[in-house]
């Protein structure tokens, strides 16, 4: 270990043992484990009593203001719902320093490997549920005193996720140098796709919503990671679960769920065929924002975990622009350095 991961190292776990200090949590000597963190910037540690129930604590970088985060605006306003989530056990401002319950280790995810068929099912229809729960209550409860309401995914916001995926997997990790006349007809598609997808009613995104997002535990399912919770299309968050770059979904499943969440809006009158082309649409900007995403952390981040997960990704997207005439301009344009969509 060099001298300033050392230093960093100690650093960290002097912040723990004084929030431990401070609320009585060391007198039970209990064990600190590090957890593999997420894609931000945040630490996370499983604090385990001789006695009593664990927990997790959630180091930023530095100190915070908690009113002030979003994680704890939105977790007041999803608290209200109800959705299933970590309790907030207290914090640690000096130290920036979140405690919450333990939800366990077990995602969505790394549980469907071991689920039977009907677990499977039953659980994306949970999950589809508290999407519409969150859009459901999200309209009730609807306020600008919570962050999510006063922003969207509107045209400046889907447009820079486009320009995201050009410069971090486009450029980036498949060294494409783009024509200014390439450059050109890209913005034009971008500018086409995320008119339409802002131009539609807007509904409370959890903005994350996939299968390591999800945690189970108990046979039940909790929301993870919704601090950045937005307004944005009702399709949204059922594109990142059923297109969700992490885990396979036969088309069989797919149109069941869609089906399904349709049902469960019972004062929606959109026919299944028009809402099924608006999430592909989605489809397509989702799962190119995610191939950004993959390709940041592998050439700016260097971490490769998520090269495994490019392929799934980019079948989605070539299957959506062969899908629909209107991408064929696109799909020219993409083919030309990403050779899964020719």
């Amino acid at each position: 270990m060099t001298d300033s991961r050392a230093a960093d190292h100690l650093a960290i776990r002097e912040r723990i043992d004084r929030y431990l200090t401070a609320t009585g949590l060391a007198a039970g000597a209990p064990r600190v484990v590090p957890l593999t963190g997420d894609a931000s910037d945040r630490r996370y540690f499983r604090i385990i009593p001789k006695d009593g129930a664990s927990l997790v604590l959630a180091l930023h970088a530095g100190p915070i203001d908690f009113a002030a985060l979003p994680f704890a605006n939105v977790a007041s306003l999803l608290q209200q719902m109800p959705l299933p989530m970590p309790a907030i056990l207290g914090h640690s401002d000096a130290d920036g320093i979140v405690a919450q319950s333990d939800l366990g280790d077990v995602t969505l995810q790394a549980h469907l490997g071991a689920a039977t068929a009907a677990e499977h099912s039953a659980l994306y229809r949970q999950a589809v549920e508290l999407i519409a729960t969150m859009q459901r209550r999200g309209e009730e409860l609807a306020s600008d005193a919570y962050l999510p309401y006063r922003i969207a995914f509107d045209v400046e916001k889907l447009t820079w996720e486009m320009n995201f995926f050009v410069r971090h997997f486009l450029e980036a990790f498949r060294g494409a140098s783009l024509t200014a006349t390439e450059r050109t007809a890209l913005d034009e598609e971008w500018q086409s796709l995320v008119e339409e997808l802002a131009s539609e009613p807007r509904v409370l995104c959890h903005r994350d919503y996939h299968s390591r997002n999800l945690m189970f535990r108990d046979g039940r399912l909790y929301v993870i990671d919704f601090q950045d919770a937005r307004m944005g299309p009702d399709t949204y968050d059922l594109v990142s679960l059923l297109r969700d770059s992490y885990v396979d979904l036969r088309d069989d499943e797919v149109e069941h769920l869609i089906a399904f969440f349709i049902a469960l809006r019972q004062s929606a009158t959109t026919p299944m065929p028009e809402f099924r082309r608006r999430f592909d649409l989605m489809s397509v900007q989702r799962n190119l924002k995610a191939l950004g995403t993959f390709g940041f952390q592998t050439t700016t981040r260097g971490n490769p975990v998520y090269l495994q997960y490019v392929p799934r990704t980019l079948h989605y997207v070539r299957t959506n622009l062969e899908r629909y005439p209107r991408f064929a301009r696109l799909r020219t344009l993409l083919s030309g350095s990403i050779e899964e969509l020719r």
